[in-house]
């Protein structure tokens, strides 16, 4: 899609809109915020005035409390996004707290079948599209900046419903816990591995651990050297014939993208003119534009 939503008319409107409500969003955030002991309900308050009154969303359009969910964003009958709340302050994309938070929201947008989830402390604000049983990174950034963040429009009300995936520097900072925070995280877990739903490739169902495909990760978050391969291998066989037992192959490219991202961020993928070694010399091959699908 490239640039092409930025000629869009309601993409100059709210670019517009974020210039002119900016300052005062502003201040309303830092008068909530001012005694440094504040609770979740002042992130919550903060951003409805943030949807609201910056992004255009009607203040009908958030619904709290759904569920488990602090809030929904919804339009007429379609929900659009499920949202954590934390007190401010209180997430880090490297501490376990953030993980957590994450994890509920995926779980509590898989039981009401919402395909965007997003998680904030009033300053952070991280939102992510599930596709095909991945998680996908939409947005990222911070409240307390000087000027508006042009990417709120992937969470404005004619932005929410457009596909976009965001790969950013800061993504990788996104995978893993602090180690030794990893234990606080929830303790839902597949039952043969022993793993939390973000250390596998394929992850149609969060409150399902029987449905989780491919180990891809270490408890702590850090890449499995060991399984990655395999799990690469495993995929690679939807393009020759063969099928993963429990994984469309309509999701094979989301997964085998996920399972690209942590090859890089392994350093297995070729670089700067060196060849990959083994199965990650096929995933190169997939990976380039004329690959054969």
């Amino acid at each position: 899609m490239g640039d092409d939503y930025k000629t869009l008319k309601s993409y100059q409107k709210l670019m517009a809109r974020l210039t002119a409500t900016w300052p005062d969003f502003q201040s309303f955030r830092n008068s909530q915020f001012r005694g440094g002991n504040e609770t979740e309900q002042a992130v919550v308050t903060v951003l409805a005035r943030l949807f609201v009154d910056v992004l255009g969303w009607e203040p009908g359009d958030l619904k709290y409390q759904v569920g488990f969910a602090d809030i929904v964003l919804c339009r007429h009958t379609a929900k659009y996004l499920v949202m954590e709340t934390k007190r401010p302050g209180a997430l880090h994309p490297q501490h376990a707290a953030f993980h957590a938070a994450m994890n509920q929201a995926r779980r509590y947008a898989d039981e009401q079948n919402v395909n965007r989830i997003a998680v904030s402390d009033g300053r952070l604000l991280y939102a992510a599209n599930i596709v095909d049983g991945t998680v996908q990174d939409r947005t990222f950034l911070t409240l307390d900046a000087a000027s508006a963040p042009e990417s709120l429009w992937w969470i404005s009300e004619h932005g929410i419903y457009r596909d976009h995936h965001e790969s950013a520097d800061w993504s990788e900072e996104i995978t893993a816990p602090r180690p030794g925070d990893e234990a606080s995280l929830e303790p839902l877990l597949h039952p043969q591995h022993r793993l939390p739903w973000q250390c596998f490739a394929y992850v149609p169902d969060a409150n399902k651990p029987s449905t989780w495909k491919l180990p891809y990760r270490l408890k702590d978050g850090a890449i499995d050297t060991k399984r990655l391969p395999k799990a690469i291998q495993a995929m690679l066989t939807n393009y020759r014939g063969m099928k993963v037992k429990g994984i469309p192959e309509s999701a094979a490219r989301s997964v085998l993208a996920t399972l690209a991202a942590a090859a890089r961020q392994a350093g297995k993928l070729p670089t700067n003119g060196n060849p990959a070694p083994g199965i990650y010399a096929d995933l190169a091959r997939y990976l380039q534009p004329h690959s054969p699908n």
